[in-house]
C-alpha cells in the first residue's frame, strides 16, 4: 500500500507543511481506503465524509494563507466510539445509545481539533467498551487486518485496524485492562497507555484511579508521541480532571533516544505465573534473544503480580458502578454477557472487598516500582494468546486451561493497569502463524518521555530485522476474503447473548 494514507503521521505532516501534499488529498485518500477495505474489516462504524472534507478544505486554505493551526494540521484522525464527538453519533457500541448525537466534543476530541486534526469517523468497540474482542449487536465485529475471520482485540479494536490499514493517519483509544495495548499488538500498531493524569479526562467518575485512561494509537512511536503531545495539552476541560497534573508536552516531540547498547532491559514472560500460552512464550523469548544479540543488557526480573488479576476484577466493578450508576437498573440479560457479568459483580461487591483490593493494589505498586532501581525498562509479551475467532467473546482455553471469564486471559495487561505505570505496546513483526506479535514496554511513573525514547530505540532495533520489523497488512489479501464482519458479527453477538441467558 503506497497511497498518501499510508504515510506515517510525521511524514504526512512534513509533506503537508512543505506544500507537497494538501490535507484534501490526504483525507480523500483515507476515505478511499475506508471505501475499499472497511466493507471487509468493519473498523469505522460512522464515516464523517462531508465534515472531514470540509475541514480538509479549510485546512488547505489556511496553508495557502501561510497559517498552520497546530501539530496535527491536516491529519485525519479516527475517534473511538466511546468518546463524544459534536454532531457525530456516539453509540458506546450499544443500541442503548444508538441515536446519541453529542452537542459537545469530549475533551480529547476538542484537543485533536484544536491541534488541527480532522475527524474522519468513529471506530468500532465492544458493547460499552467492555471486553477485549471488538464485536457488538449494533455494528457487528471488526476483523483483524491480517485475517479478518479473527479478532483484532479490543476495546479499541476499530481504532487499531483503522490506523493499521490507512483508514486514518492517527486514532484515539482508551485503556482499562488492556484496551489500547491488546488491539495494538493484534493489529501490528503502537498504543500508549500513559501515566494516569497525562491525558486529561474530564469525564472521570472516580477522583483517584488509574483506570479508564484515554490515549493515542498509530503506526510508529514517533506518531504516537505526536498525538500524545496534542491530547495531553492543557485546556479548560483539563481543569475538571482531578488527576491532571502539569507537564511539558514538548518533551514528547523531542525524544531522547538511547542506544540499544546502553539500555538495561528487565524481562518477564508472565509476572510470576500469569496465564500465558507456550506459543507466546516462545515468540517473546525469540525477540528477547534478538535484543540481547543487538547489544541490550537483558536481566530476568523476579516480580509476582499474579494477585493483580483479582484486584482488577474487584476494582473494575467499582468503576463500572460509578460510571453507570444512573443507567445500571436498565442493564439486563439482553446486554453483552461481558456487560452483564460486570454488572452482577458490581452488585455483589462489598465495601470491604474494595478496601482489600485497594490495599493490595498499593502493595503491588510499591513492589513493582522497586524493579526500576535496577533496570531502565521492563518488557513482557503484549497478550497471553494470539488472535482468536471473533465469534468468541474471549478465548475459551489457553493450553488446555479453561478461561473462566472475559478478564481471566488479560493478566499481562491488567496487572500493569493495577500498578499504574506507563506502558507502550510495540509491534515486533509476525509470529510463526503470520499474525502480528507485540510486546509491552514499561517505565516508571511520570516518565512517559523516557518510555517513548526507549520504545523508539527498540523499534529501530526491530526494524533492522526482516523478521521483527513492524508489519503492514496486505490489501489484496484483505479483499480476497469476506467474513461478513458486520452482519455475521451482529448475529454472533446476539447468539452469545442468548446462550448466556
Amino acid at each position: 500500500m503506497t497511497d498518501p494514507c499510508d504515510l506515517t503521521a510525521v511524514e504526512a505532516r512534513r509533506v503537508i507543511s512543505a506544500r507537497q501534499m494538501s490535507p484534501v488529498e490526504l483525507v480523500t485518500s483515507c476515505l478511499e481506503r475506508i471505501e475499499d477495505l472497511n466493507p471487509t474489516l468493519n473498523a469505522v462504524v460512522t464515516v464523517a465524509r462531508e465534515s472531514a472534507l470540509a475541514e480538509a478544505q479549510r485546512a488547505e486554505k489556511a496553508l495557502l494563507q501561510g497559517l498552520e493551526e497546530g501539530i496535527l494540521h491536516g491529519l485525519p484522525v479516527a475517534i473511538k466510539d466511546l468518546q463524544e464527538t459534536k454532531g457525530i453519533v456516539t453509540t458506546y457500541g450499544t443500541a442503548f445509545y444508538k441515536n446519541n448525537v453529542p452537542k459537545e466534543d469530549a475533551g480529547i476530541v476538542a484537543r485533536v481539533r484544536a491541534a488541527g486534526g480532522i475527524i474522519i469517523g468513529k471506530t468500532n468497540i465492544p458493547e460499552m467498551s467492555i471486553g477485549a474482542n471488538t464485536v457488538n449487536r449494533l455494528f457487528g465485529a471488526t476483523g483483524n487486518p491480517y485475517d479478518p475471520t479473527l479478532t483484532c482485540g479490543g476495546s479499541s479494536g476499530g481504532s487499531a485496524v483503522a490506523v493499521a490499514t490507512g483508514m486514518a493517519t492517527l486514532a484515539t483509544g482508551s485503556d482499562h485492562g488492556g484496551s489500547l495495548r491488546i488491539p495494538a499488538c493484534f493489529s501490528g500498531v503502537v498504543g500508549h497507555r500513559a501515566t494516569p493524569g497525562t491525558v486529561p479526562h474530564e469525564g472521570r467518575t472516580i477522583t483517584q484511579t488509574n483506570y479508564s485512561l484515554q490515549g493515542p494509537m498509530a503506526r510508529s512511536v514517533d506518531d504516537v508521541a505526536l498525538l500524545l503531545a496534542a491530547i495531553s495539552s492543557r485546556d479548560r476541560s483539563s481543569r475538571y480532571d482531578p488527576m491532571s497534573f502539569p507537564l511539558d508536552v514538548d518533551s514528547y516531540l523531542d525524544l531522547e533516544v538511547p542506544s540499544i547498547e546502553e539500555l538495561k532491559v528487565g524481562v518477564t514472560n508472565d509476572f510470576g505465573g500469569l496465564l500465558v500460552s507456550e506459543h507466546v512464550r516462545r515468540e517473546f523469548e525469540a525477540r528477547v534473544g534478538y535484543l540481547k544479540a543487538c547489544g541490550a543488557q537483558v536481566v530476568d526480573i523476579s516480580i509476582d503480580l499474579t494477585d493483580a488479576v483479582e484486584v482488577d476484577w474487584q476494582l473494575r466493578s467499582d468503576v463500572f458502578a460509578t460510571q453507570y450508576h444512573r443507567e445500571i437498573e436498565g442493564f439486563d440479560e439482553t446486554f453483552n454477557p461481558n456487560v452483564f457479568r460486570t454488572y452482577e459483580t458490581a452488585l455483589a461487591t462489598t465495601v470491604l472487598d474494595i478496601a482489600r483490593a485497594r490495599r493490595k493494589q498499593i502493595d503491588l505498586f510499591r513492589s513493582f516500582a522497586a524493579v526500576f532501581e535496577d533496570v531502565d525498562t521492563v518488557i513482557c509479551p503484549g497478550v497471553s494468546v494470539g488472535p482468536f475467532p471473533w465469534t468468541n467473546l474471549h478465548p475459551l482455553e489457553i493450553d488446555g486451561v479453561a478461561v473462566e471469564n472475559y478478564m481471566a486471559w488479560l493478566g499481562l495487561t491488567s496487572c500493569l493497569t493495577v500498578v499504574g505505570h506507563p506502558v507502550l505496546a510495540l509491534p515486533s513483526g509476525l509470529d510463526v502463524t503470520g499474525m502480528p506479535f507485540g510486546i509491552q514496554c514499561v517505565a516508571p511513573m511520570y516518565r512517559d518521555s523516557k518510555l517513548l525514547g526507549i520504545a523508539r530505540c527498540i523499534e529501530e532495533t526491530f526494524k533492522s530485522s526482516p523478521r521483527y520489523s513492524p508489519p503492514r497488512p496486505d490489501a489484496e489479501a484483505i479483499r480476497s476474503v469476506d467474513p461478513k464482519c458486520r452482519e455475521a458479527g451482529k448475529a454472533a453477538a446476539v447468539k452469545v447473548a442468548r446462550q448466556f441467558q
